[in-house]
C-alpha cells in the first residue's frame, strides 16, 4: 500500500519560505502522480500543485504559479514543494497526495487515491 509522509512545515513570517517533503513508498508501478494540496480552516481543500514520476510533467493551480514550486527525486521517491514569498493566507495544513499507475498528474483531489497526514504551515504577519 501506498503511504506518503509530508515534513516540513512550521510557522514562518510573512515574506519568508519553506520547502515542504513528500516522502512516498509502496509503489507498485513505475509511474505515478503526486500532488500537493491544502487546506486551510473554515475553507475547503485545494489543490495547489502536482508532478509526474513517468517525465516529470508539472501543474500548478493557477493561484500557486509564480511563488511555489515542485520538484522531485524519483530515486529517493521524495517530493518537495518550494514555498517562497508566503503570505499569511497560505496558512493551511498541506497534504500531499498519490496516484499509483499513472502518467499524468492533476490538482484535482479526487484523481487521487493516497493520502498523507498533513502538515501544518503557519505564516505570520
Amino acid at each position: 500500500e501506498v503511504q506518503l509522509v509530508e515534513s516540513g512545515g512550521g510557522l514562518v513570517q510573512a515574506g519568508g519560505s519553506l520547502r515542504l517533503s513528500c516522502a512516498a513508498s509502496g509503489f507498485i508501478f513505475d509511474d505515478y502522480a503526486i500532488g500537493w494540496f491544502r487546506q486551510a480552516p473554515g475553507k475547503e481543500r485545494e489543490g495547489v500543485s502536482c508532478i509526474s514520476s513517468s517525465d516529470d510533467t508539472t501543474a500548478y493551480a493557477d493561484s500557486m504559479k509564480g511563488r511555489f514550486t515542485i520538484s522531485s527525486d524519483n530515486a529517493k521517491n521524495m517530493v518537495y514543494l518550494q514555498m517562497n514569498g508566503l503570505k499569511p493566507e497560505d496558512t493551511a495544513v498541506y497534504y500531499c497526495a498519490a496516484r499509483d499507475g499513472t502518467r499524468y498528474c492533476s490538482v484535482n483531489g479526487p484523481f487521487y487515491a493516497y493520502w498523507g497526514q498533513g502538515a501544518q504551515v503557519t505564516v505570520s504577519s
